[in-house]
């Protein structure tokens, strides 16, 4: 690779960030306001679009800020990986500009000039995070990323979502970035350098000859720091009570930019710090996949228990984020491209699946499974695109998810000296192999039991006429008629509360996260729990073009579209293509 310097990743970073301001400026020109979010969106893709051809030829685009500490500077260095990252949030910022203002208006939301403006802060952050150099550099943009999205998970200003907006600080801001700066210091008391090296910096693998634990204890710091925003069990928490943010933040942010900045930062530890040789070697990969192995089967049978949807696609996104971890953690070459490829395979799978749910809430205040009975028909173009993503997200082939988890999957078994498939880059006991291949088909199996119920629901049953399920059955979801129990729902500490609103009430599990834990909380205009579900007449027939407004559908048929194309054609995608020349220039291997 030939390093050119270039002030092309500076703009990348500085063109939202100007549109911040840009935006503050015209609060009094609504329109004016939105346009910019467009526009800089637009910019920024060009931009960051611009350095493709070159890097996938060999060029990285470089920019020094000067020396920030003796031995690092502070810098952003346009690589393979940071292209990746970067041309996968800016591309989909696109549409997520046009979908947050239908979004926003649609609810006639207070404080839209803030909620844009930091909307646009976190994507210069998040593309710093893509085009860091080094440790110090991304540790930097980490925490700006905290900081600039707070104010979109506490966008509603009420008990509830300062509570999520603390816990998410506490846990990404004051959490994970302590533990990567201390693992930062370490690999540079170990390497004096921590400047990021495709295959891993040669310094620290000498480093780490002599004095392994060390290296080990670096790496387990790092990957922790960078598991908060991943949401690795037992840190994942903070995810499904960021979800009280408006949907734009959690399509964008919780499921492409601030999640993935944690899974991205892991990519970067493995493959560009340690490297695959050195990982295996101090074998700190295997708790990584173990802890991986564990969040994607927990967190999908969490997922099982949740009526509310959002709260359901949060803990799919946990499990989701996994799938990425126990790819780059089982170092073998297929498992690395399908770890890779999962990250844009997951953004626009999920991000339809959250644009479904906002249009679902926009139009019909309904944000509880149990209460989607029959709404196949009042927003049919929303459920088929929902359809499409969910079955990505449960890898069924023709949709992005199936790819990813397929070449997963032959990496799986590769890893373990199973097969004729790359066994002969084993990194793990045949066992292992067999147990995270497995791993990987049980939570595809879970994924279809949390999906398909929604689905379900939506095209198959009707308003007057539906039971418990196939949601959970009583009391983790559903309706309670026909166990024969008293209605209402229940409250943390597992008390049934009459709701006098809705006779027909519905049952959540005994300590439902749908519900804040402050015993002080009090519902107010923005919390519509129990405003949702089909109305006494029962749903209205609509039409696909009829349903929302173009800001809202144009955005998630254009992102279901791009799932199928990642799907159906992925030779043929740029994010593959980049996927594969990752791991060339990482393992030296080419995988077909």
């Amino acid at each position: 690779m030939v390093d050119v310097a270039s002030i092309r990743p500076l703009a990348a970073v500085l063109v939202s960030f100007l549109a911040a301001g840009a935006i503050v400026a015209s609060y009094r020109h609504p329109n004016i306001r939105d346009s910019w979010s467009v526009l800089a969106a637009l910019a920024k893709f060009g931009i960051v679009a611009s350095m493709l051809p070159g890097v996938l030829s060999g060029t990285v685009y470089v920019w020094s800020f000067g020396t920030f500490l003796p031995g690092v500077e502070f810098a952003l260095r346009a690589d393979p990986l940071g292209l990746f990252f970067a041309l996968l949030a800016s591309f989909l910022w696109i549409f997520t500009a046009f979908y947050a203002t239908g979004y926003m208006r649609g609810l006639d939301e207070p404080n839209q000039t803030r909620f844009f403006a930091a909307f646009a802060v976190s994507l210069s952050t998040a593309v710093g995070i893509a085009f860091a150099q080094n440790l110090v550099t991304i540790f930097v943009f980490y925490e700006l990323l905290s900081v600039a999205t707070y104010p979109l998970v506490a966008h509603d200003e009420d008990a509830e979502a300062r509570i999520a907006g603390r816990k998410y600080l506490a846990y990404t801001f004051f959490g994970g970035g302590v533990f990567v700066l201390a693992g930062t210091v370490l690999v540079f008391q170990m390497a004096g350098t921590v400047d990021f090296v495709a295959g891993g910096i040669p310094a620290l693998a000498q480093a780490a000859g002599t004095d392994p634990w060390f290296a080990r204890l670096a790496f387990g710091l790092l990957v922790t720091g960078f598991g908060v925003k991943a949401a690795l069990m037992p840190i994942h928490s903070w995810l499904a009570d960021a979800m009280v943010a408006p949907t734009p933040v959690s399509g964008l942010l919780h499921a492409v930019a601030v999640v993935k900045s944690g899974a991205f930062g892991i990519s970067r530890v493995v493959l560009d710090v340690y490297g695959p040789d050195l990982a295996a070697d101090l074998g700190v990969h295997i708790p990584l996949a173990i802890v991986a192995a564990f969040t994607l089967t927990a967190a999908s049978i969490i997922a099982l228990r949740k009526d509310h949807l959002k709260r359901r696609l949060a803990y799919s996104t946990t499990a989701q984020l996994s799938y990425i971890v126990l790819g780059l953690s089982m170092l073998h070459p297929y498992a690395i491209l399908g770890g890779l490829f999962h990250i844009p395979a997951h953004a626009f799978c999920k991000l339809t699946l959250f644009f479904c749910a906002g249009s679902i809430h926009v139009e019909t205040h309904t944000d509880y499974i149990s209460e989607m009975a029959g709404i196949g028909k009042r927003m049919p173009f929303t459920m088929a695109a929902f359809t499409v993503g969910a079955a990505g997200m449960a890898g069924i082939p023709l949709v992005a998810g199936f790819v990813s988890k397929y070449y997963m999957l032959i990496g799986g078994l590769g890893a373990g000296g199973i097969g004729v498939i790359g066994a002969e880059g084993a990194t793990m006991s045949p066992l292992l192999g067999t147990i995270f291949s497995g791993s990987l088909i049980l939570s595809g199996l879970l994924n279809i039991a949390y999906f398909w119920p929604i689905v379900y629901t939506a095209y198959f049953e009707s308003e007057n006429r539906h039971d418990a399920k196939p949601l959970v059955e009583f009391p983790m979801g559903g309706k309670p008629e026909s166990y024969g129990v008293s209605v209402g729902r229940l409250t943390d500490g597992g008390k049934r509360i009459e709701d006098p609103e809705h006779e027909d009430g519905y049952a959540v599990d005994q300590f439902p996260s749908d519900h804040t834990d402050d015993p002080g909380y009090e519902p107010d205009d923005h919390d519509d729990h129990h405003g949702g579900g089909p109305p006494d007449e029962g749903w209205e027939r609509r039409t696909p073009w009829t349903e929302s407004t173009w800001l809202m559908l144009a955005p998630i048929g254009v992102i279901a579209t791009g799932a199928i194309v990642l799907g159906v054609v992925p030779a043929q995608a740029v994010f593959f293509d980049l996927a594969g020349y990752i791991v060339e220039t990482v393992t030296g291997v080419v995988v077909p």
